[in-house]
């Protein structure tokens, strides 16, 4: 099931395009609607497209048995129904990161430009605060979403995480103050993100290893996901000098692969193919105009999504 399928067309295929018009029952309809919002919750919340996509079906086969007549906000019962599957799905997700092979990294989108006009949301599912989320403890990062990057108020929130409103504000206050300490020091322009991002393609394309070391921070940080199919750097590579060499060797061999810019998580990146097949995804965190962040994706289980665009929506 792709996440730019819109919704369910009927109750036994909510994985298909909606019906025609004037034939969906008044749940698949709300459904459909809302669809992109609950994907991009899931989604923030697991940084797993195919997990994401799972909690949406959960979410579907539960909403299709509501008394519709007894819903208030149908809009924030399906985002209580996707928040609490999402939280069961995510507590599943961190036993199966503890026995992945290397580091492991968000699953990259292609997503539409228009995602990134939302600066906020842009934000919120870049790599890098993508990472800084994982650093969450679940209930943290649930009530973290869906205040800071949805505005839900505490009482909604409340109701979807199972805690009172009071506990809510509290946990919101703590999830703040940690991502607040840990997130790129400010909002860098998708023009900024692009320019760095050419200048450091040009230089690896043809083995400028000064104008690589330019580009990147003295600490600069390279991980790399290979999920134990591809090979990948295991452990974090610290340091310019290390990082340069590593690309220049790897990327920058003749004939090598090719590196092409793309819209990944609402943000410039890079895709990098051999012989035509997609390889990698490399995402970036800049902070002060230098490449802090480097995220290698290769782990052809996490690409399936960089085949079509993805709608994210608040």
């Amino acid at each position: 099931m792709k996440s730019e399928q819109c919704g369910p067309a009927h109750a036994e295929n909510p994985s298909g395009r909606p019906a025609e018009a004037g034939r969906t029952d008044p749940a698949t309809e709300t459904f459909v609607t809302h669809r992109n919002l609950l994907f991009t919750v899931a989604y923030e919340m697991l940084g797993s497209a195919a997990d994401a996509e799972d909690v949406l079906q959960e979410t579907w086969l539960r909403w299709a048995g509501v008394d519709l007549d007894a819903v208030r906000d149908r809009r924030a019962y399906l985002v209580r129904i996707t928040t609490r599957q999402a939280l069961t799905r995510l507590r599943t997700l961190g036993r199966r990161k503890e026995s992945y092979v290397g580091t492991w990294l968000p699953e990259p989108l292609l997503t539409a430009p228009d995602v990134a006009e939302d600066i906020e949301l842009a934000d919120s599912v870049s790599m890098a605060m993508m990472l800084v989320m994982e650093t969450l403890a679940p209930s943290e990062r649930a009530v973290f979403v869906l205040r800071e990057v949805f505005g839900l108020d505490y009482e909604e929130i409340a109701e979807a995480v199972d805690k009172s409103p009071a506990t809510v504000r509290q946990i919101a206050h703590r999830a703040r103050v940690h991502v607040a300490a840990r997130r790129p020091r400010g909002v860098v322009s998708p023009d900024e993100t692009r320019e760095a991002l050419d200048a450091f393609r040009g230089a690896v394309e043809t083995g400028d290893l000064q104008t690589l070391l330019d580009i990147l921070a003295p600490d600069v940080v390279l991980l790399g996901d290979g999920g134990g199919v591809k090979q990948a750097v295991l452990r974090p590579i610290v340091g310019a000098d290390k990082v340069a060499r590593l690309l220049v060797a790897g990327l920058g061999r003749t004939p090598g692969p090719t590196l092409r810019p793309a819209h990944v998580n609402a943000a410039p990146a890079l895709v990098v193919r051999l012989g035509g097949e997609l390889d990698t995804v490399m995402a970036v965190r800049i902070d002060d105009g230098l490449i802090t962040g480097l995220y290698a994706v290769r782990n052809p289980h996490k690409l399936s999504h960089m085949q079509q665009e993805t709608s994210l929506r608040r």
